[in-house]
Formats: structure tokens, C-alpha cells, sequence
């Protein structure tokens, strides 16, 4: 008997019995930036909150990716601002940023503050899991989570739940309509693996870093010296044979002695493709390896340089972006739109990395004059809201918007700022037995400006 299927047909699974687990008020699907913040926000309004993370730790491309860079941290009160406070207090940040821009942390020491900060508030962790499905009931009201873990498939019931998986994942599983890509092509921006270097002193390489000068004892960001950073470090791999895929590679201090670099861009990839996603990661890593190893080669600066880490879940800059009861759309950006329920202030610009390599130096500006510059806007807490299901929040750069405006609100700064905003919504949902779509979103988004008050060390 042959019992072999091709590939192309489908297989029925036999019905099972799903264990059903303890029920929670808020449930929250991914715990990267925007999904810590939004446990931590449930929390501290006394909700029962349960965080679901597929990797071995919280903050999601922050740890797992290595990416040990805040960007627009800056005019932010609530959890960003006392996280900023903390890695300052506890002396995580040592390498003091211009506070519009960004903040460099340790990404090691940032796993533990974030997991300290939830247990502290009382949210229930639960990591090596993946979310695989939804049930929603006959009113379209999102009842249960469904995941598979070293404990099986289970499924975990809640009043409210918050999708923060970057991807938009858990909400294309329970039937939320999505935009994906550029709205022509399709194309989305390019995937960077990120890296962790050791070595050099901030000395040695101050000429290569992206964007800093030293002002005393401060490094001050100066888009100027950016630009000769980055030009000077693509000189660099070119004279030694490499030619890299990101045509604007950068280094960012953590510490004397310890920088995160970018240099890597995968084209033409899918963010929700396994397939494309093992492929890029594979290709990226190989390509971070002989980039430093020609670095090394070069001497100088770089004689003592070694990699010590690359992301264990490479940098997905794009994925869905959910469809909510508001859109965030480049217009918004031009205008500097306020909203009576904004729930965030963005101060990122437009920045879509070329969705094609051809593009040469990085970056391009699809049906824009090169160049255009955005003005600070708000998100409302309604593009937060899923429209075509009930009891689900979406946050960080899955929400609402258009693919322009995503390129500037996708940053984490603006990601935990929403986070926080989807967690206080979603207790005062689920305390309430409100439905998402009939909150009244002007009062929370007041609640939501208030700051929060700073943990103790």
C-alpha cells in the first residue's frame, strides 16, 4: 500500500478534545514592546491579564532581535517613559541619547526589567507558545485563544483580547480583514537581521557611528555625521570585496565596547511566510558573519571586533495591518492630525525601506517628493479598535493605517505607547462588560495621558 500524499491536497485532522484553561479579563497575543506594555497597562487597572509569547522571553525584536534601540521614546509619559526612567536608574543605559531620537539599552538586561515589571504587576507569562487560532462565536464576538505548546493545544477563554503579534496574526485568524504592502505592488519593506559587536572602544570607532558626536561626556544625535557614519562604514566592506544588502549600514552604542549593527535587508520577502521568513534568516545571518569577518580583516579599528549575537527572530519591519474603526493614513502625517481620542503622539517620519533592491541607497518614497517631512500626529485609540470583530484590540504596527503612515508609526516607542493605550482600554472593556466598538473612547484616552507612576527599583 502507498501511503504516500503529495504535497498539493490537504489533509483532514480528526476532531480533538481541546483542554480549555483558566479564563482571564484581558488576554494578550504576542508580548514584543507593544504586548508588555499592554499587559502591564490591563494590570495596573486591576484586570486578571495573561501574556502569550512564542519566544523564550518578553520584548519580542527588542530581545529576541537584538534590537537594543528605542526609537521615538521621546515626549512619551505612561510605561515608555517610566521604562526610559528605569533603564536609567538602573544604569542600563549608559550611553546617554538625545531623548526625540532614540535610547540604546542592553538587550540582555532589558529581558529581565520587562519580566520583573509584569510579575511585579501581577501578569500571568506564558512563553514557548505559539498562537495557532480563534474561535468566535455566532455574534463575531472573539471568545477563546487557541495555542500549541510542550503542553499540547489548549484553548485560553477572556472577556477581551489584544492582538500584539506585529503580524496581525491572531486577528487574521479569527476573519479581521487586512491591507498588506504597498497598494499597487503589494511589495513590503525589506527584513534586517540585527547584530550584537564587542570590541572596539567608542574611541575607535566614534568615526563610524551612526549619527553620534561627542559633546563631553554625551553622545548627541547630528543627522550629518549619520550619513558620514554609515558612508564610511559602506566604504569600508566595499574595499574589502563586500557589498552589502542594506545600502546605509549602521552602528549604534550600547556601551563602550558593545554596538548593535544593521547591514542586512532581505527583499522580496513575506513576513507571514515561514518559509520566506527561515529562507531570509538564513541568508541574512551569513551575510552579518562575513561582513564583520572582513571588518576583522580590515585591522585598524576593527582588528579586535567580534560578533557575539545575532537576533534570534530577524526584524520584520511590515506584516498586516488590521483593519480598525479608524485609519491612519498618510494624510494624517502631512497634517499633523489631532484626535480627541489620540492615544499617541508620533514624532517618527516617514521611513519605508526600499521594497526592491534597485533603489540603490536604502529607502525611497513611493508617490512622494523625496524628502517630505511629516508633522507630529496623533493615533486614535480607534484605530486600535477591530472592526470586523468584537472583544479584539489590535496594537503596535499591526493597527490600522495606510502604508505610508505605517512606516513612521511601526517604531517601538510608538509601539508601547499603544500597547499601554489597547491594555487600559481593554480592562475598562472587560470590567465593564463593554463591547470595544462602544466604549467611550474620549474618556479613556484621557485616562491614558496621565502618567504612570515610576516602579521601584
Amino acid at each position: 500500500m502507498n501511503h504516500f500524499i503529495h504535497p498539493n491536497t490537504t489533509l483532514r485532522e480528526h476532531a480533538r478534545e481541546v483542554p480549555v484553561r483558566e479564563a482571564y479579563d484581558v488576554i494578550i497575543c504576542g508580548g514584543g514592546p507593544a504586548g508588555t506594555a499592554a499587559a502591564l497597562a490591563a494590570a495596573r487597572q486591576g484586570a486578571s491579564a495573561l501574556v502569550i509569547e512564542g519566544k523564550g522571553c518578553l520584548g519580542g525584536v527588542w530581545t529576541a532581535g537584538v534590537l537594543s534601540w528605542i526609537v521615538d521614546a521621546g515626549h512619551k509619559e505612561g510605561v515608555m517613559g517610566e521604562l526610559v526612567r528605569l533603564l536609567d536608574q538602573e544604569k542600563l543605559r549608559t550611553v546617554n541619547q538625545d531623548n526625540t531620537y532614540g535610547h540604546a539599552f542592553d538587550p540582555e538586561r532589558m529581558k529581565r526589567l520587562l519580566e520583573r515589571l509584569c510579575l511585579e504587576a501581577g501578569v500571568r507569562i506564558r512563553l514557548h507558545t505559539m498562537i495557532v487560532d480563534g474561535v468566535v462565536d455566532d455574534a463575531g464576538r472573539v471568545t477563546h485563544v487557541i495555542t500549541e505548546s510542550k503542553s499540547g493545544r489548549e484553548a485560553w477563554p477572556a472577556k477581551v483580547f489584544v492582538d500584539c503579534s506585529g503580524e496581525g496574526d491572531f486577528a487574521a485568524r479569527c476573519g479581521c480583514g487586512f491591507e498588506m504592502g504597498h497598494p499597487e505592488t503589494g511589495k513590503t519593506q525589506p527584513f534586517s537581521l540585527l547584530g550584537i559587536l564587542a570590541g572596539p572602544s567608542l574611541t575607535e570607532v566614534e568615526p563610524y557611528l551612526s549619527g553620534w558626536k561627542k559633546e563631553g561626556e554625551t553622545l548627541g544625535h547630528d543627522y550629518q555625521r549619520a550619513r558620514k557614519g554609515k558612508a564610511r562604514i559602506r566604504m569600508e566592506l566595499e574595499e574589502a570585496g563586500i557589498h552589502p544588502s542594506y545600502g546605509k549600514p549602521s552602528l549604534f552604542p550600547i556601551h563602550d565596547g558593545l554596538y548593535m549593527f544593521m547591514a542586512n535587508h532581505e527583499y522580496g520577502v513575506s513576513a507571514i511566510s515561514a518559509d520566506d521568513i527561515t529562507a531570509a534568516t538564513l541568508r541574512a545571518r551569513a551575510e552579518v558573519h562575513e561582513m564583520i569577518d572582513a571588518l576583522r580583516a580590515r585591522g585598524g579599528a576593527w582588528q579586535n571586533v567580534r560578533l557575539v549575537a545575532t537576533g534570534e527572530q530577524i526584524g520584520l519591519r511590515e506584516g498586516r495591518r488590521i483593519h480598525g474603526l479608524y485609519r491612519v493614513t498618510l494624510q494624517d502625517l502631512l497634517e499633523g492630525a489631532s484626535h480627541e481620542d489620540g492615544i499617541c503622539r508620533v514624532h517618527a517620519p516617514i521611513d519605508v525601506h526600499s521594497t526592491d533592491r534597485a533603489h540603490g541607497d536604502g529607502h525611497e518614497w513611493p508617490g512622494l517628493e523625496p524628502g517630505t517631512q511629516s508633522l507630529p500626529y496623533d493615533i486614535p485609540l480607534r484605530a486600535l479598535v477591530a472592526r470586523d470583530r468584537d472583544g479584539l484590540f489590535i496594537a503596535g504596527r499591526c493597527i490600522s493605517g495606510d502604508f505610508i503612515a505605517h512606516s513612521s508609526y511601526r517604531v517601538t516607542g510608538d509601539a508601547v505607547a499603544m500597547g499601554e493605550a489597547a491594555g487600559v482600554a481593554a480592562a475598562h472593556a472587560a470590567k465593564n462588560n463593554i463591547s470595544p466598538h462602544h466604549l467611550p473612547f474620549k474618556q479613556i484616552a484621557r485616562e491614558i495621558a496621565k502618567p504612570v507612576e515610576l516602579a521601584e527599583a
